[in-house]
């Protein structure tokens, strides 16, 4: 039985037309998953420099700043197999109420996760959405899932990309072809930028209609190309 919360939601378009809730909590939960290194890293006025590789195919860099730190270039051969997708017990989550943090924070956050990707031989997950989308929060609940937490953080650098209203942060999907039209949008990259779900991006954007095994599985799925 879904949640009283999510019934509410349940006849609302993902489409920014609810108020906006409070955006600019920096408690990410378990869908939030970044390395030690990066929670003990100490916050700095100036955000440190660190590329955001270019999608494969040779797109160019958006700005000087953007070329200035670059990926290993064997950071892709390095990848870990992806592991299978966990059986889930649960069939239905509990919405997160607030997952997005404020979307200043997303490019820095993104830089990073590419940078940890490339150290520890993992995929980056950008999930691009906001807080007043019951699909991105039910999302999030699935991700908070114990077993899917783990599996997530054994594979993946999971970043939670706040979009606001769809005017905020598309550019970081853009740099990899992706129009964001709705959400969310879910891509799936190599350290070096190669996204590995082109044509499905916006396969989870029903996610509500979705059991958890689903959701996995598909990501799973993305991981093996």
């Amino acid at each position: 039985m879904v949640t009283s919360l999510t019934k509410h939601f349940e006849n609302s378009r993902n489409t920014p037309s609810l108020p906006a809730a409070t955006l600019f909590s920096l408690g990410l939960g378990a869908f939030m998953i970044l390395s030690s290194a990066h929670a003990q890293t100490p916050q700095s006025s100036t955000p440190a420099i660190a590329a955001l590789p270019a999608a494969s195919g040779g797109a160019k860099p958006a700005s000087q700043a953007t070329q200035a730190t670059k990926i290993p270039g064997d950071a892709d051969a390095k990848l870990l197999p992806p592991a299978p997708a966990p059986h889930l017990a649960e069939t239905t989550v509990e919405p997160e109420p607030t997952p997005y943090p404020a979307a200043d924070l997303a490019p820095t956050q993104v830089r990073e996760a590419f940078m940890t990707a490339a150290r520890t031989h993992r995929r980056v997950l950008l999930v691009f959405g906001a807080n007043w989308c019951p699909d991105c929060r039910i999302l999030a609940g699935i991700f908070s899932l114990p077993d899917v937490a783990l599996w997530l953080e054994k594979n993946f650098v999971v970043v939670p990309v706040n979009v606001e209203r769809l005017q905020t942060n598309l550019d970081l999907a853009s740099r990899y072809g992706v129009k964001i039209t709705a959400i969310p949008t879910v891509l799936v990259l190599t350290p070096q930028g190669r996204l590995l779900n082109p044509d499905t991006a916006e396969s989870l954007g029903n996610a509500r209609r979705m059991s958890p095994q689903a959701v996995v599985d598909l990501i799973a799925e993305w991981a093996q190309h």
